[in-house]
């Protein structure tokens, strides 16, 4: 499964994600569409940093991930920092809730991760189900430029004393759909280091598939922005932020 080992070096290799503009971005977004949601939703909450940033600011979070191994991360971070969130281990194209929440999210590319529209198409009707009238759902997505040129048939790598790692990428213009392969060394406290090996592979979407699987899930498509920001994606763009509401 993805993410078995993957999660114990998540947060060393998203260092560089400022968790802290992404939830000003998200508290923006409110302010603009002229809400103030109470119980939020975070499909894909990974290691739950972002949940965590958003819980300390008011806000009542779930989190929901597929992996067993993120989210036992995530609850122990939150309990490191004092915060009470309820994280749950469920599929996002399945989740089930006890009631509706005021907002959604799903950020950090995870919708890339659902290589067919039909799958997006249930993430999208179940959100519809699960969010309360007027309710925002804010999402963001790899862009194709991004997919293809940015990451593409590149390969990276970094190496430090504790964990390295070397990351290729093959993108296939058919499927729309870029394979990457990762392999790490991890230290272990012997001194020796271990290694283990991921593949992930992300879809992009066109923004006109995404406005009409949003309208086929009863949604409304308020606007599409490119990275943190309120603007008009550019060509360029790497990263596309969506807003939708309920009705």
């Amino acid at each position: 499964m993805m993410y078995t080992r993957f999660a114990e070096v998540y947060d060393r290799l998203t260092h560089d994600i400022d968790y802290v503009k992404w939830a000003d971005y998200i508290q923006s977004a409110f302010l603009k569409f002229e809400k103030d949601p109470k119980l939020v939703l975070e499909l894909g909450c990974g290691t739950g940093s972002l949940a965590i940033e958003l819980a300390q600011r008011g806000y009542d979070m779930i989190g929901v991930d597929l992996s067993p191994d993120m989210l036992f991360r995530a609850s122990e971070k939150s309990r490191e920092k004092g915060t009470d969130i309820l994280f749950l281990n469920q599929d996002m194209r399945e989740f089930e809730l006890y009631g509706t929440v005021d907002a959604v999210l799903c950020m950090l590319d995870s919708l890339n991760y659902l290589t067919s529209l039909r799958d997006v198409k249930c993430v999208f009707k179940l959100v519809h189900n699960y969010l309360n009238p007027g309710g925002l759902f804010i999402f963001d997505l790899n862009s194709f430029y991004k997919l293809s040129t940015v990451l593409g048939n590149e390969t990276f790598y970094e190496l430090d004393e504790e964990t390295s790692w070397i990351w290729s990428n093959t993108y296939d213009s058919r499927r729309k759909c870029t394979t990457f392969d990762l392999t790490f060394f991890l230290k272990n406290p012997d001194g020796l280091y271990e290694r283990f090996d991921e593949t992930h592979e992300e879809r992009a979407y066109y923004p006109m598939e995404i406005k009409k699987a949003l309208t086929s899930a009863g949604l409304k498509w308020l606007g599409t922005y490119g990275n943190l920001s309120f603007k008009r994606p550019g060509p360029k763009e790497e990263r596309i932020f969506y807003v939708a509401q309920k009705p």
